[in-house]
């Protein structure tokens, strides 16, 4: 049986591959290419070619898995592994040439994410991640790193002192309750960050960079290989109704989180109370 870390290894070394393309492709003219959602929901020529390198990548070397990729159509597999591929998350930054973009690729097994990678595509960063192996996969030990070196969430901080980073949805509606919510919120933390890229805000709780993560809107392609890595690292994630009707992913370290719910429900980005 094919072990978590192999299949770690084998997204990362399909990222770094698609990682190279669109780093070629933001050399030359980015295109849009379509909108999803709304407007300002974009897709470049870069997503599709990258999601259609990765699934041609892991279909080759593993044909009988299954793969959800943002750009493309779900495949059906047989092995009970199935990819969960955003070949581009942040792809307004890669738009604009802001250095926050990755390729984020997952792999669950029999529905539980068991590896995944994140790679920055314009810093180079790499975030790998795998849960531990039983007996029968040879009984490696669950591992999380950065560019090969361990990582772990920060120590936990009182609530007025921690650093946090979200996102907004494509909804302008939407966007309008969460500007509310984030004004109720700023004033009781040390501040709030928007990066945007899911994935990689995820990674930045999982190496101590930041004290916690919650958005409203994100897709499991989106959050499947960040939050492995940040859960690996020490966080915890949960998943709660958001105020716009969508689920909100909420992610910090463990020792804390409960108190980080909190503050983000009672802001009011979810119409749960967290009294």
């Amino acid at each position: 049986m094919t072990s978590n870390a192999d299949l770690a290894a084998l997204a990362l070394d399909v990222a770094r591959q698609a990682a190279d393309l669109v780093r070629d492709r933001r050399a030359g003219e980015v295109t849009v290419a379509a909108t999803k959602s709304s407007a300002v929901d974009i897709v470049t020529e870069a997503d599709r070619a990258s999601e259609v390198l990765i699934r041609d990548l892991l279909t080759a070397a593993r044909p009988d898995d299954g793969i959800l990729g943002e750009e493309g159509d779900d495949l059906i597999g047989r092995s009970g592994v199935r990819w969960l591929v955003d070949p581009i998350d942040g792809t307004v930054n890669f738009l604009y040439g802001l250095p926050q973009y990755a390729v984020s690729i997952a792999a669950e097994r029999d529905g539980e994410v068991v590896a995944g990678v994140v790679l920055n595509v314009a810093s180079g960063a790499e975030y790998v991640g795998h849960r531990a192996d039983d007996a029968a996969q040879g009984g490696a030990p669950a591992s999380v790193t950065r560019d090969g070196e361990p990582i772990a969430v920060r120590e936990t901080v009182p609530l007025s002192l921690r650093l946090l980073v979200t996102g907004f949805n494509y909804d302008s509606g939407i966007r309008e309750l969460q500007a509310a919510a984030l004004a109720r919120l700023i004033g009781k933390v040390r501040d709030v960050r928007r990066l945007g890229s899911c994935a990689l805000d995820l990674c930045h709780v999982a190496e101590g960079a930041v004290d916690g993560y919650f958005e409203e809107g994100v897709n499991i392609w989106d959050h499947a290989a960040g939050g492995l890595i940040a859960r690996l690292a020490g966080a915890r994630l949960e998943t709660v109704p958001g105020i716009g009707g969508t689920d909100l992913v909420v992610c910090g370290p463990a020792d804390g989180f409960d108190q980080l719910l909190t503050a983000v429900r009672n802001a009011g980005f979810s119409p749960e109370s967290g009294e």
